[in-house]
């Protein structure tokens, strides 16, 4: 089984807010003591933290599903709960957080202890001391804490790497990375594409030195799934400039012009700017019989119809076996990163700075469904976080959220619909009765 996990789901969700306290002062020398009940704390964050020790999504394999603690609920005295503490989970630098339901990108981690709130928090239920007025200085209600976020998270993680190398499989991309960096791929001497990208720290020798992928090899069809498909494709959106390996010795009996337009086609339709990105062809194989005479009809091909001052894609001739030609491959990959900037992966929203007055009528904040038993069913994120803040252990604050749905015009729609005076009126497992 491959250790290389880019890609998975996960569940989290953050903690709930503690429940607000209802209690009253009772010490024997203070008159009419009044309410002293307790906030809840806060529950606690899913924060996402970059750690660069970290290369894979392994971690995430077996552990999908995330929880933060509740928060402490609120005490007598006046005493407020303790917030609870955030939970962090450590993800791999490159790691791009997607929300599954809505394919919304939320985040884009790729720097050493970068960090991303993924779930927030419910905040604390207020206790009865927050509730107290001059008509009702004695209230026996209090808040429930806030549910915490739920959410399903997709995350993909696309390697960091300056350069990254293409080509079919068996071109010599893994050899290439080998001798020009300490990185060991495994490399078999028989038809093998790579099954998971290696990364190497390229040294030039003259002081510079740049990141250097060797990405799974590609097929013909590749951008519809075919083979390893975009399980390739995602890692190459990182990189700054693509190293095009082309086998010129031809011993797998494939063109390599050919061959050259088949893995650009891949590139652009899976995304059309991966072709802004600069390329040095790479002609590898060099030691082998056939290779110049290809190499000079290949260049032919390439620069058909292009006038002197065109601006040429670059080939470099190259041998992984003997290692000839390697320096000026080495420091023209170098000068070409200094001229090109990184391509962002996501767009940012624009926002245009223009304000729109008009009237809209506002949509109900709630939902209103009939079951087969004739129970009205209210639904909706608004009435349900409601309902959930409210502790029905006292009798005012189930009358506060009596008002509540009245005030969001719930009884009105629900007449509207047709209930009568008695018929039974449900929200989650709460069942009640419509009073008209």
């Amino acid at each position: 089984m491959s250790m290389f996990l880019d890609q998975v789901t996960i569940e989290v969700k953050a903690g709930k807010g503690g429940d607000g306290m209802v209690a009253f002062r009772r010490e024997k020398y203070v008159p009419d003591g009044g309410p002293a009940g307790g906030d809840g704390g806060r529950g606690g964050d899913i924060i996402f933290v970059v750690d660069e020790g970290l290369r894979t999504l392994m971690d995430f394999r077996y552990n999908r599903i995330f929880k933060a603690q509740p928060g402490e609920n609120g005490m007598g005295k006046g005493m407020h709960g303790r917030g609870a503490t955030d939970r962090l989970v450590k993800v791999p630098a490159g790691t791009t957080v997607k929300d599954a339901e809505t394919g919304k990108v939320l985040g884009d981690l790729i720097d050493n202890g970068q960090q991303l709130i993924v779930a927030h928090g419910g905040r604390g239920g207020r206790g009865n001391i927050r509730f107290a007025t001059h008509n009702n200085p004695a209230p026996e209600v209090a808040e429930n804490g806030e549910p915490g976020e739920e959410r399903k998270l997709e995350l993909e993680l696309k390697v960091l790497a300056d350069v990254g190398l293409v080509g079919f499989p068996s071109v010599g991309k893994s050899t290439l990375l080998s001798i020009v960096s300490a990185a060991r791929p495994k490399i078999g001497a028989y038809h093998f594409t790579t099954l998971v990208p290696n990364l190497g720290m390229v040294d030039v020798g003259d002081g510079r030195s740049f990141v250097m992928a060797d990405l799974p090899g590609l097929i013909e069809g590749a951008s519809q799934g075919v083979g390893l498909g975009t399980q390739f494709l995602r890692h190459i959106e990182r990189t700054r400039v693509i190293l095009h390996v082309i086998d010129m010795s031809g011993m797998e009996g494939r063109d390599p012009y050919e061959d050259y337009l088949a893995i650009n086609k891949e590139l652009e339709t899976y995304n059309l700017r991966l072709l802004e990105r600069p390329q040095i062809i790479v002609a590898n194989k060099m030691d082998m019989p056939e290779a110049e005479a290809n190499l000079k009809i290949f260049k032919e091909k390439l620069y058909t119809g292009l006038d002197e001052f065109a601006e040429k894609v670059p080939v470099f001739a190259i041998s992984g076996l003997t290692k000839k030609g390697l320096a000026p491959l080495l420091s023209a990959t170098c000068d070409l990163l200094d001229v090109t900037p990184e391509f962002p992966l996501y767009e940012e929203e624009v926002v245009e700075d223009v304000v729109t007055y008009g009237f809209t009528p506002e949509e109900r904040p709630f939902t209103i469904a009939r079951d087969d038993d004739a129970t009205w069913v209210l639904g909706g994120e608004h009435i349900e976080k409601l309902f959930k803040m409210t502790n029905f252990d006292h009798e005012e604050s189930t009358l506060r959220f009596a008002r509540q749905l009245r005030g969001l015009g719930v009884d009105e729609a629900l007449r509207e619909r047709g209930a009568k005076d008695g018929d039974l009126v449900r929200i989650g497992e709460f069942v009640f009765e419509f009073v008209d």
